[in-house]
Parts: structure tokens; C-alpha cells; sequence
């Protein structure tokens, strides 16, 4: 758009005020005890989901979601609440350090580029962040909390007595490590070589590497492990108390995987075999099952290739096929090997094992759908009543027995659901759920297994093998790991010559050898931790960026994540005291009661959560909010943190595709700049655009001829308030004077301003803007527009267009002179619903039964009153002039049709 056609000074108007907001620090909260700190005011805490700083920069699906939390900080401050709306950046991550792989350049200095550019389109589009709490995750000053965070958690155990984490001094047992939240595990990984680095499942897309596709192999290593495990039944329950979709709930449920069921020991059967390794006459294999009712139609087991006793039981004749099956194995993800329509394969490892119910020696086999991940690595195949078991034994030819009936006429052989058990002496004749309780108590009773619970979430793989990550602040000596002391943090990671990994398994700091070397006799920890490590708790220190000796000052944290307010709660209750308020809250908070936080006391039940409202994508909507509730989970039973759990409202914006309805990526070349957006129609347009095309969570099309729409919307609300005059100035409409407004101009007035309002709570900010152009419409004609009814409007449009209506409100401001302040300093308006109320309603007037006018009555008329006002119209009169009225028929506050 060129300079002659731009329909208002969005250019001159938008760099005006960014400039004023920051020099002014108009979006800077002040925190507890710092100057200009209202206690009385409350405090909302609005975050996003802060961004990796990539080097392409932003496109426009990126600011949605900042666009949103913009809109309900802006408004919240105008509500009188003191909002915390932060800023920063994940910034360690693995394209980062590719890069210097290439260049030799260090990825701080690519980081540090890729962060300045991100900053500067954020603050084009006008974000009231408080960028004085921007933090950095590649910051040793950030970082080193984050090794600090890590130390909490190595030097804790979960105590099952108490359900919470304690420190590791309270362990009576003899090996403190076995029970450690942070351990070390020899674990099968994805290994890519050409990368030099481990992979978490979500960066391997069918065996290949999600950055560069490169081929990915299992293979056992050395690993930094997080018993997230131990806290699975809290990070299950405490999602009640939580206020986010329950599509998200239920990904998480579904991720960790809570079942009931037993573990079952089958004995490994002697064999005649003189190419067994040892005897397997001791071992066992532990299988968990949700179905013991159907142990007696075990006909085979199956071991993950990964399995450890595969190595003690095979036969010497099997054991070229088995070596070469594992290999083949190792090559897969476990979306592949578990995938349900793919074709079962498998290996017979020459050795049997004994069914413990009925002492039949079953074949034991070697099979990828088995994982060594879920439950133990071994499962009991039943194929009569499992799909992937029956595909294994028709593929295989095993035995298939029936043990569970259906109860209707269904087909018995591959029946999963819930029956009568039949050929199953214990149970015989018993239906499924009593079968499963007896057979329980049976296999306990005679010490074959026990009733259990298991979960399909693994504890955390917490080690990668790259440069550019938090390193440990771990030390080993004489094969034992400890902690380094706090006073010795950040860990910061030397400079390298070469930053690609050695290709051995060996991280790239290992090439550090001064740096590696502790002391003679120690060496430092040369994994560093994954991305995700940062993200874990980077919301509780932008409460308190700037403290040196806390990850999060006390006070801070209990003003923003909420639990000050849980206290005054309490105190505001008649009964208690305020010391007593503070005891109570305290040994609640430090207490065992650790599900679903809810202080019992009165009527004031506290939210579990600190964060208000939390606002991303859905691509986090399990393992960073599942891992950021873990850190907070510890931090909290260590008593660190007030509130259970970090964010109490969670909202994911959609995805914004591109104009050809396909994902937005370079390869597509639908990708569109913001800033090109920006320079055509300005930030305000690009705003209320992202908002206007549709509600926040769907997903939905880009379309530069949508955003034209919404800059005419605005250009009219310009136009409104100024006009051009004969030199090519503008100046303020004459229209404007400080009148009362007219009873449909108040109206207008105030079911705009309820709507704005109910909108913004509930983020439906499309009809919010759709209800703001209906307002400029039944104004844009008026000969006269009243100060008032401006000025509120000004006020409803600001958190959407901030640029353009703080130019405007000066613009009036000057005109007036009545000291009104800047905008951002204004109180969010209420609404009377009493002048909502209708008291005309359109009446449909009909002459035998066709429509020959509308015309607007009192709402309180009398069908007597609305006959005569018809009759009366001068357009109805030439319809029954000279005729005879047979009949008029009333619907009350609708129609009134005149028979003739």
C-alpha cells in the first residue's frame, strides 16, 4: 500500500506509541515491596508459551496466541488488576547447534541474533510484554537455577508413605542412589548416528530423524533418567482441579496410562540344550496383565528385543536369528513396531517357560510390538483374546485356546471384551470381573505374582548427548556420581574448536579435556540436559527475574503464582485471625494433602494452580506440561512454591495455515512474514485480523484479502473520529461534541460494551470485534457523536487496536481538556442491563397473508392497540380502502394479518 493510499497514518502512528510504551515502562508490574506496589489490587498472571527463537523468524500463525493474551492483559489492567505478562526464550535447542556443526560458529552467537530479530517483530505488533522480566534459558544467569532445580531433584526420593518427595537424608535404606528422583540407567535410546546424539521418541518420524532425517537406531547407553514415574497417580488426579480442555486432560491421562491388573512370574523352564549359557532353571519372567482371568489361555510369551534374559536363554541354534531380529528391531520406532496394521514378526528363541496356573511349557519368542518401556518388557500371548497376540500366533502357528465366552453371540476366537470363563479350573464359570478378582487372590495366595498397577508413562530420559544444553552439575569419582555445590554454579559449557559429537557415544564436551577434569581424581558429567529442562519452570522466574539469590524470592512467588491469595482467603474468612489464617494456610501447604489442592476450610476452596491463564499450542499438550508439572510437583513437596501445580487455566490457540489451506513451511513457500502484513496495513489491522478470522482454538486459513477487511473496519473508526481537510491534515471531526446521547445511541452503547466484555472473558474475540463494527455503523451516519459513547468505545477497542485508539484519545483529549488521562489509565467501563432492555419490537404487518410493511410498536402494546396502529398506516390503508374487513389475526409482538 503505497503512501498516497493508506487510509490513516497507521505508519506514523504505531513506531509513535511503541516508542512512548517503552520509555514510559507503562507495562511493568511492580512486585511485593517494590515502589509503587498496591497490595489492595489483585493480580492476574498471563502467559505464553515462550518461543524457540529460530532463525526464519516469525510467521504469522506464530503471534496468534500473543495476540489473545495481549487483548486480556490489556483489559485486565483496565479491570484494576495488577498483570504479570512476560516475555522470554527457550533458546538451547538442537537446529542451534547444527548450525555451528556446519559453520564452526558458537550457538550462542546465532541464539543471540535469532533472539534480536524475534524481539524486534514482537514488538512491531505492539505486545504489552514487561520486557524488563526477559529471560533467556541459554543465560547462565537462568541456567544456573535450572542446575540448581536438577540438584533438588537428585538430592530428593519419593516417599511412598508420605506421597510427596523428600530429601535423601530422610532414606533409612542402604543404597540412597536406587531411590534417587534423578538416576542414572543403562537405557535403550534412539541413537542417530550422523547426528551424534540421543532423540526423544516425539524427534524420530518413521526411524528417522525429525532434524535432517537422518536413520535412527535403538542401542543401549549410559542415561540421566527422572523417576517421574513415582509421581504418576498425582500428575493423574490433581488434572481434576484443573481448568483446562478436556481434550488436553485426556491426552494426558492417556500418556500415562493407568491400569489395573497383576504381575504374574512364569518360571523359564530347564532345557536339554547344551547351548544355554547358564542354567535357566532360576529364572523368571514377569509379565503385567489387565486380564488374569485369560492366564489360562497363555499359549506363548513374547520378550522385547531389548529383553535382558534373551541373552541367558537362548539356544545356541537360535541365536544367529535372534541376533539378526534384534538388530532389524533396533532400526524401527516404537510407532512402527507397534503399529496395528502392520505384519507381525518375530523369532523363536529356542527356550520355554512354564504356564504357573497349569505347568504347561509354553515357547518363549522374541517379538518387536513388545517394548521394553511398558510394564516389563514380556507379555503372556493370549491369542484367543488379543488382537496383535492372535495376528502373532496365526502368523506363527501357536496354539490358540478359548477361555473367556461372550455372552452374546459373538465370535469367541479374538473376543476381548468381558464374558464367562470357561476351560479355567480356578475360575471356571465366573464372570470376567469376578474371575479376574479370584484368580488375583489365587496367584498371590500361592506366590506366583501380585495385584498391581501399571502405567504406560516411563520415567524421563533426561540426558542428551549435544553441546548447546544446561551441562550437569554432576561429578564422577571412582565410578560414583555426586553433586557439585551450589556455590560452584552456573556449570557454564567451555568453547569448543569442534561441537559435533564424537560419534562414539561420547557427548561433544568430552572433547573438553581440561574442562572435563575436576581434579585428579574426579571427572565432570559430559551429557547435558534436553531442551525441555528450561521450559520447566522458566514461568516461576519471570515472578522474580533479577534475584541473585533465589530461583524466585519467597514473596514473589506467592504474590503471582497465587498462594498469598489462597491466605487471604482464609483471613477474610469471620473466624479466623489473620496469624491464624497464616498457621493454617502453612500446615495445609506443608501438609500430606497433596491431591487436587483445596484448602477445606470455609468457603474459600483455592485453585491448585498459579498461573491464571496459560495460552500455546497444541504441539506441548503433553510432555512440556506433563514435565513442568513434575519440576513443580517436587519443588512444591519440597516446600519451595505455594501451589500444587503451575498453571491453573490452559487455552491452545489453533493452527493458522496458509492461503492454500495447507500447513505454513518453507518447502510449500506459503509462508507469510508479519512484517510484510504490518507494512501494508499496520499492526492494529494485523491484530484484530488474527482475531477476526475465527474462534482462538480452531484452525483456520490466512487470507491477505480477510486482513484488507479488517484495515477498511478500521480505517472507518479513523475516519469516524477525524477528518481530512483541505491541506491533507487530519483533524478532529466536528461531529464530536459533548452531548447526551440518544436513547438507541445509548443502547448501542451499552450492549456493545457487554458484549466486548462477556467476549474478552471468554476469548471469543471474533463476535467481540464483530459487535464493534456494528457499533461504528450505527454511528458512521450520525450528524452528532457524543463524547461519552467515543470515548467508551475507544476504551472497548483499545486491548484490540491499541496504537489506533490511544492517537485517537489524545486526539480527543486535546480537544477537550478535561484532564481524562492517557488510555492505558482508564477503568474498563460496566454496563446498565436495564438499558438493554427492548421496549419497541418490529411488527410484521400482513393483507392476506402477504407482507406489505414492518413498523415498530411499544413492546407493552395490546393486540386491540396493534390492530388499530395497523389499520391506521397509510402503506396498509391503500390495501383496504373501499373493502370489507372479514377478519384481522394478532401474534402477539409479531404479526398482525388483515383478512379482507
Amino acid at each position: 500500500m503505497s503512501e498516497r493510499r493508506k487510509s490513516y497514518p497507521f505508519d506514523q502512528i504505531e513506531t509513535k506509541w511503541q516508542a512512548i510504551w517503552e520509555q514510559r515502562q507503562l507495562f511493568h508490574p511492580p512486585n511485593p515491596g517494590e515502589k509503587h506496589f498496591d497490595p489492595a489490587k489483585p493480580k492476574f498472571y498471563i502467559l505464553d508459551m515462550f518461543p524457540y527463537p529460530s532463525g526464519a523468524g516469525l510467521h504469522v500463525g506464530h503471534p496468534e496466541g500473543y495476540t489473545a493474551t495481549d487483548i486480556v492483559a490489556r483489559y485486565k489492567r483496565m479491570r484494576g488488576f495488577n498483570v504479570l505478562h512476560p516475555m522470554g526464550w527457550d533458546a538451547f535447542g538442537l537446529p542451534a547447534e547444527q548450525y555451528a556443526i556446519k559453520t564452526g560458529e558458537h550457538p550462542a552467537t546465532t541464539t543471540r541474533a535469532n533472539v534480536a530479530k524475534f524481539k524486534t517483530q514482537l514488538k512491531r505488533i505492539g505486545f504489552s510484554y514487561d520486557w524488563q522480566r526477559e529471560i533467556n534459558t541459554t543465560d547462565p544467569r537462568y541456567y544456573k537455577w535450572t542446575q540448581w532445580i536438577f540438584l533438588q531433584i537428585y538430592n530428593s526420593w519419593f516417599n511412598p508413605d508420605t506421597n510427596k518427595a523428600e530429601p535423601i537424608s530422610t532414606y533409612r535404606g542402604a543404597d540412597p542412589d536406587s531411590v534417587r528422583l534423578a538416576y542414572v540407567a543403562d537405557f535403550p535410546v534412539n541413537w542417530c548416528p550422523e547426528l551424534g546424539t540421543v532423540l526423544a521418541n516425539e524427534e524420530v518420524v518413521d526411524g528417522k530423524s525429525e532434524v535432517g532425517g537422518f536413520p535412527v537406531v535403538r542401542r543401549p547407553m549410559r542415561q540421566w533418567m527422572l523417576r517421574i514415574t513415582a509421581y504418576a497417580e498425582r500428575l493423574l488426579n490433581e488434572l481434576d482441579g484443573l481448568d483446562w480442555p478436556e481434550g488436553i486432560k485426556l491426552l494426558q491421562r492417556n500418556w500415562i496410562g493407568r491400569s489395573e491388573g497383576a504381575e504374574i512370574d512364569f518360571p523359564v523352564a530347564g532345557g536339554d540344550d547344551p547351548g544355554l549359557t547358564v542354567s535357566a532353571r532360576d529364572y523368571k519372567i514377569r509379565v503385567f496383565t489387565t486380564r488374569p482371568d485369560t492366564l489360562y489361555g497363555a499359549t506363548y510369551m513374547v520378550l522385547a528385543p531389548e529383553h535382558s534374559l534373551i541373552d541367558l536363554i537362548v539356544s545356541e541354534e537360535q541365536w544367529p536369528a535372534v541376533r539378526e531380529y534384534r538388530e532389524r528391531a533396533a532400526r524401527k520406532s516404537d510407532l512402527e513396531r507397534t503399529e496395528l496394521a502392520k505384519e507381525k514378526t518375530g523369532v523363536f528363541t529356542g527356550a520355554h517357560a512354564i504356564n504357573p496356573v497349569n505347568n504347561e511349557r509354553i515357547p518363549i519368542w522374541v517379538a518387536d510390538y513388545v517394548l521394553p518401556g511398558y510394564g516389563t518388557g514380556a507379555i503372556m500371548g493370549v491369542p484367543a483374546h488379543d488382537e496383535r497376540d492372535l495376528a502373532f500366533a496365526r502368523k506363527f502357528n501357536l496354539q490358540i485356546r478359548e477361555v473367556v465366552r461372550p455372552l452374546g453371540d459373538e465370535d469367541p476366537i479374538g473376543f476381548v471384551g468381558e464374558g464367562i470363563a470357561i476351560n479355567s479350573p480356578v475360575i471356571e464359570g465366573l464372570p470376567s470381573r469376578e474371575a479376574i478378582r479370584k484368580i488375583t487372590e489365587w496367584i498371590e495366595q500361592h506366590d506366583l505374582g501380585k495385584g498391581a498397577i501399571n502405567y504406560k508413562l516411563r520415567d524421563w530420559l533426561f540426558s542428551r548427548q549435544r553441546y548447546w544444553g544446561e551441562p550437569f552439575p554432576i561429578i564422577w569419582e571412582n565410578g560414583k556420581h555426586r553433586a557439585l555445590d551450589d556455590e560452584e554454579l552456573p556449570v557454564v559449557s567451555p568453547p569448543l574448536e569442534e561441537y559435533k559429537p564424537t560419534g562414539t557415544g561420547e557427548p561433544p564436551l568430552a572433547r573438553a579435556r581440561e574442562w572435563v577434569r575436576y581434579s585428579d581424581k574426579a571427572l565432570r558429567e559430559t551429557n547435558t540436559m534436553p531442551q525441555w529442562a528450561g521450559s520447566c519452570w522458566y514461568y516461576l522466574r519471570f515472578c522474580d527475574p533479577e534475584n541473585d539469590q533465589r530461583f524466585v524470592g519467597e514473596e514473589a512467588e506467592r504474590y503471582w503464582m497465587g498462594g498469598v491469595n489462597d491466605e487471604a482467603r482464609m483471613a477474610n474468612d469471620e473466624e479466623m485471625t489473620k496469624p491464624k489464617a497464616r498457621k493454617a494456610y502453612e500446615e495445609i501447604r506443608h501438609s500430606k494433602i497433596n491431591s487436587s489442592f483445596v484448602i477445606r476450610h470455609s468457603s474459600f476452596p483455592a485453585k491448585p494452580g498459579g498461573v491464571d491463564l496459560y495460552v500455546g499450542g497444541t504441539e506441548h499438550a503433553v510432555l512440556h506440561l506433563l514435565y513442568a508439572r513434575f519440576w513443580h510437583k517436587v519443588l512444591f513437596d519440597l516446600g519451595y512454591v505455594s501451589k500444587p501445580e503451575p498453571f491453573q487455566r490452559l487455552v491452545n490457540q489453533g493452527i493458522i495455515l496458509g492461503e492454500d489451506n495447507q500447513k505454513m513451511s518453507k518447502s510449500r513457500e506459503n509462508i507469510v512474514n508479519p512484517d510484510d502484513v504490518i507494512d501494508q496495513y499496520g499492526a492494529d489491522a494485523f491484530r484484530c485480523y488474527e482475531m477476526f478470522m475465527g474462534p482462538l482454538e480452531q484452525t483456520k486459513p490466512w487470507s491477505m484479502r480477510g486482513v484488507e477487511g479488517v484495515a477498511r473496519f478500521l480505517a472507518r473508526v479513523w475516519r469516524l473520529f477525524m477528518t481530512e481537510n483541505q491541506g491533507g491534515d487530519w483533524e478532529l471531526s466536528a461531529r464530536i461534541k459533548d452531548v447526551d446521547p440518544t436513547g438507541a445511541e445509548t443502547k448501542i452503547t451499552h450492549a456493545t460494551t457487554k458484549k466486548v466484555t462477556e467476549d474478552i472473558e471468554s476469548l471469543s474475540f471474533n463476535t467481540a470485534i464483530s459487535q464493534m463494527m456494528i457499533f461504528v455503523n450505527a454511528f458512521i451516519n450520525a450528524e452528532t457523536l457524543p463524547l461519552s459513547a467515543m470515548r467508551r468505545f475507544l476504551i472497548l477497542l483499545n486491548p484490540f487496536a491499541p496504537h489506533l485508539t490511544s492517537e485517537l484519545w489524545v486526539k480527543l483529549n486535546a480537544k477537550v481538556r478535561d484532564n481524562a488521562g492517557d488510555i492505558t489509565d482508564q477503568k474498563w467501563l460496566d454496563y446498565d442491563e436495564r438499558l438493554l432492555v427492548e421496549d419497541e419490537v418490529e411488527i410484521v404487518i400482513q393483507v392476506n397473508g402477504k407482507v406489505r410493511h414492518r413498523m415498530k410498536m411499544s413492546i407493552q402494546a395490546t393486540d386491540e392497540e396493534a390492530k388499530a396502529a395497523a389499520l391506521a398506516n397509510p402503506k396498509i390503508q391503500k390495501f383496504t380502502a373501499g373493502k370489507t374487513i372479514r377478519k384481522i389475526v394478532v401474534v402477539p409482538k409479531k404479526l398482525v394479518n388483515i383478512v379482507v
